[in-house]
């Protein structure tokens, strides 16, 4: 049947104002919805190294707040009720706290919510990038210190629970700190169950030849928007092959990546929801 002028003309029409609705429809979700549905990724780690006295012991993570790009000390507040409703053992904060260090103002709320965060067996924490960038360095410890994290800066600590222990290591920023893995892993027991936290994913590949379980790293932002039939749209340096998720490595590390909290660079996120990772350590004599 032949399309008069007026029915082809309606048709196009509805069709331009269809794809630009839907774009519309895309820009806002991107914009103001999917970075404010905080998922939470629980994990089940599972070790004969892992002591029988910390079967179910809850570490949880966060990371890349990236405080001041669209993300404020009223969300970190409402995160932080969120975190201390998990009742964690461990906390963790694997860098990027503030996404420009020299410009943000730093309100003496921030200390106060940081405070507020609770773990039992403590609050630790290591540079990111951005922690580095902008003459940070002291600024963001000044204000992690008081908000009662540790800094794991090259070093490691044992987290024990009576005679068992586990060790926990953290390392310099990989892209604007000196990172040193052998002085991190100093005098660590090979069958002490060891896990490290490092910013940046990808030198996973470089340190598995290491005595380490787990690490965990942030850094990626799960490529922040991601498509269908293309994946990822920005990976940043050291987050191009490991971007989201576990994965197992050849000899045998676990590493866990997580999306992290903020954005950076533009305020998105698309099929890439926020998240926090809880990990229950499982011993095999339970």
């Amino acid at each position: 049947m032949k399309m008069s002028r007026r029915t082809f003309l309606k048709r196009v029409l509805s069709g331009t104002a269809g794809i630009l609705g839907i774009g519309a429809f895309g820009y806002s979700y991107a914009r103001y919805l999917e970075p404010h549905m905080l998922q939470t990724k629980t994990y089940s780690i599972t070790s004969e190294k892992i002591p029988r006295a910390f079967h179910n012991f809850k570490v949880l993570q966060f990371s890349d707040t990236h405080l001041g790009f669209h993300y404020d000390i009223n969300q970190l507040n409402k995160l932080s009720e969120i975190i201390n409703g998990y009742e964690p053992d461990l906390l963790l904060f694997t860098g990027d706290l503030v996404d420009k260090p020299h410009t943000y103002d730093y309100p003496v709320e921030l200390v106060q919510v940081l405070r507020k965060l609770e773990a039992k067996r403590g609050k630790y924490w290591i540079y990111g990038n951005h922690d580095h960038g902008g003459y940070g360095t002291d600024k963001i410890r000044d204000v992690m210190d008081q908000g009662g994290f540790q800094l794991l800066q090259n070093e490691h600590i044992l987290i024990r629970n009576g005679s068992a222990s586990f060790a926990l290591a953290g390392l310099d920023d990989v892209m604007l700190g000196k990172p040193d893995i052998e002085k991190a892993l100093n005098r660590i027991p090979e069958d002490l169950f060891t896990l490290l936290m490092v910013h940046e994913p990808d030198v996973a590949d470089d340190y598995q030849r290491y005595p380490i379980d787990l690490q965990l790293s942030g850094h990626s932002h799960g490529g922040q928007v991601q498509l269908p039939f293309y994946g990822y749209m920005v990976t940043p340096p050291y987050a191009e092959k490991y971007v989201e998720g576990h994965y197992r490595l050849e000899q045998g590390l676990d590493l866990y990546v997580s999306r992290g909290i903020g954005t950076t660079r533009l305020p998105y996120r698309f099929l890439c929801q926020p998240e926090i990772s809880l990990f229950l350590l499982k011993s095999n004599d339970s």
